[in-house]
């Protein structure tokens, strides 16, 4: 038995009113099975009796059967999509809660702190093994003897990856301590009175005193050309 026939349907009124009728049509198994379940106080019943009975609805002899009812059966309310309408698919399970999706931007501030924590671990793996080297070259002109030259070389580069966990660990903690947070955009829908009202031009002369000064500035230009004839 496959995973997906082996879950269990909540027994629904209408489904309990679709299959009642059954018990007295269909074969001896089937119908044994459908007792069997439509008294279950659960209220559940398994899938693939459901499929059962609409395979046997798709079949000559149970189309007959439904037909041959009184008052007859139609055989289409007995497909699978007509008995699992309005049912719950394994309602005795507890399933976790719902988790979204993240959000773009936290995907993106995610992977960029990913980036920034390899590329900090790389640069402190070569500044150990540089400053290493760099100790094992320069004790080259004191005349150590190899073995204190490699000693040497080896508390260089252990002083130094010390440094480099103690700078990450720093890093790492005060990055988890500064979660980023995303950025809701906020749109502002403006009225379309408003619009209108902004795309008419503004004149500055409606007023009274507006219309006084531009009849005093005309009284002005026209004795001034009287004087000048």
């Amino acid at each position: 038995m496959s995973s997906e026939h082996a879950v269990n349907v909540s027994l629904e009124t209408h489904l309990v009113s679709a299959l009642e009728p059954l018990l007295f049509i269909t074969d001896s198994s089937l119908s044994t099975r459908l007792v069997q379940h439509l008294s279950d106080p659960r209220g559940i019943i398994p899938y693939d009796i459901l499929l059962s009975v609409s395979r046997w609805s798709r079949s000559a002899t149970g189309s007959s059967a439904l037909r041959a009812c009184s008052p007859p059966l139609d055989p289409n309310s007995y497909t699978m999509i007509a008995l699992l309408a309005g049912t719950t698919t394994s309602p005795e399970r507890k399933f976790g809660p719902y988790q979204p999706p993240q959000e773009p931007e936290r995907l993106v501030a995610q992977e960029k702190r990913e980036r920034k924590a390899i590329t900090t671990i790389i640069n402190g793996v070569l500044s150990i093994i540089g400053s290493g080297a760099a100790a094992w070259i320069g004790s080259e002109r004191t005349n150590w003897r190899q073995e204190w030259r490699v000693l040497f070389a080896l508390f260089v580069a252990v002083i130094v990856a010390i440094s480099e966990t103690a700078l990450y660990i720093i890093w790492q903690s005060r990055s988890s301590s500064h979660p980023t947070t995303a950025k809701t955009r906020k749109y502002i829908r403006a009225k379309k009175e408003d619009k209108e009202n902004s795309s008419l031009p503004n004149h500055s002369y409606t007023n009274g005193e507006d219309h006084g000064g531009l009849r005093l500035r005309i009284q002005k230009k026209s004795t001034s050309n009287e004087n000048l004839q």
